[in-house]
This record gives C-alpha cells, structure tokens and sequence, in this order.
C-alpha cells in the first residue's frame, strides 16, 4: 500500500515543497521536505522510499547531491526524481547518467508527478522482489585486479577505488555476469535504463566510453562488435 512509501521532496521554493507534499500526502504517502540538499543531507535518508529532488539550488546543486548519494551504499539504490526548469537534452541524460529514475520538467503537473511516482515506486519494488538472494561467496566478481562487491556496490583495480555512476556500475555487472555474451543497444537499455527513460543508442556509447576510461587497462575488455552491439571478453583470471 502507497501509505508504507515515505517520500521526501527537495526544493528552495517552499510554496512548491508544500503543494507537492499535500498532493502526495493525498494519495496516501508520508511526505517530509527540505529546501535545499545541505537540510536534506542531515536526514536519514536510507529511510525514504524516493526523493523528488530539485536540480538548481544554492551552495549543492540537485545534481551534485544525487552524486553524494549514489557513492553511498546506504543510499545508492534509493529512487530519485528530478524536477528541475532545465528542460534540455544534456540536463536530461546527465540526470540518468547520475542514476536519476526519472526527471520532471516545471511547471508541474500534479497529476503528472503522481503518475510517475507511483512507476518510480513500483519499479523500485519490483526490482527488490525479484533481486536474486547471493550467497557470500558470490558477494565479489573478479576479473583480475579487477574487483566488484554486490554488497556495497563498489568498484576496486586493486586497492584503489573507482568512483562510477549506478549507470556505469549496472553495465559493468551485466558485463562481468555474462562474459563474453554479446548485448545489443536496446538489450542494454532495457537491463540496465529505467523502462519509461527517453534515452538513445547514443547514450549507451557514450556510457559505455565512459566506462571504459573509469576501469583503465581493464576498459580494453568491453569489445564493440560493429552492427551488434558490445561484450565482456572472457580473459584468463
């Protein structure tokens, strides 16, 4: 039921954090608001169930808050949505390439953000149903130096940590899962993007060069085969 998803809104207009959180409040949900990412980042927000999050605020943009929590493990599977006067193509993709869920253009509308949060939430749920239990022994991927932990969903070449997005770090699983299983665009889109994102084949190559540069000499492992999409090659461990 709607009423057990806590939702917290973020936004400097607090005119808007108030009718947002009525409406939402209307359908049943428990609503809590900040005016800007610093107030919001004294909360504990392990325990929403999603964050409507504004892109333009003070000192901490929408955008770098959303980079603060994706690098947390206790935040980094917490759904966001973007609301945000941005309504341009880049502000859109950088939005998902930081793991956004969605991104809501204002002005709002209210039967339009309801909507989507109720997809948001549901996805979200789903996709806590049907993850798969891992024994600890299957906790970390590795592929050389090269090192995956499901747990804190952390990327390690050795000892030093690599800082990559839910986007990069999704692919980089789909790839290590299934060495050498070639992917197309559009089957990468639907594993790894939110089902209802407005996204292009362009933006799966340019994650793709994204994670290749992140993982370093490992990068030269995520093959293009032209016409077909891309895959892990399967190298000796």
């Amino acid at each position: 039921m709607d009423g057990f998803d806590k939702i917290l809104v973020v936004d400097d207009e607090q005119d808007l954090c108030e009718i947002l959180q009525f409406n939402l409040e209307m359908d049943g949900y428990s609503v809590d608001t900040a005016n800007s990412a610093e107030e919001a980042l004294n909360l504990p927000l392990s325990k929403y169930s999603l964050i409507l999050l504004d892109v333009m605020m003070g000192e901490i943009s929408g955008f770098q808050m959303a980079r603060q929590l994706k690098t947390n493990p206790a935040t980094a599977d917490l759904p966001i949505i973007f609301i945000t006067a941005l309504d341009n193509e880049d502000c859109t993709l950088k939005g998902f390439n930081l793991g956004a869920d969605d991104y809501i253009a204002k002005p709002l509308s209210i039967k339009e953000v309801k909507a989507r949060v109720r997809a948001v939430l549901r996805r979200s749920q789903r996709a806590r149903q049907q993850a798969p239990l891992v024994a600890n022994s299957e906790k970390l991927l590795k592929v050389g130096g090269l090192t995956v932990d499901l747990q804190t969903k952390s990327v390690k070449i050795d000892e030093t940590s690599i800082d990559l997005t839910k986007l990069e770090f999704e692919l980089l699983l789909v790839f290590l899962q299934n060495k050498g299983k070639l992917y197309s665009r559009e089957d990468l889109l639907q594993k790894v993007w939110p089902s209802d994102a407005l996204v292009t084949d362009r933006t799966v190559d340019v994650n793709i060069t994204r994670l290749r540069k992140k993982i370093g000499a490992y990068g030269k492992h995520v093959k293009t085969k032209v016409g077909y999409g891309y895959y892990f090659e399967i190298v000796s461990e």
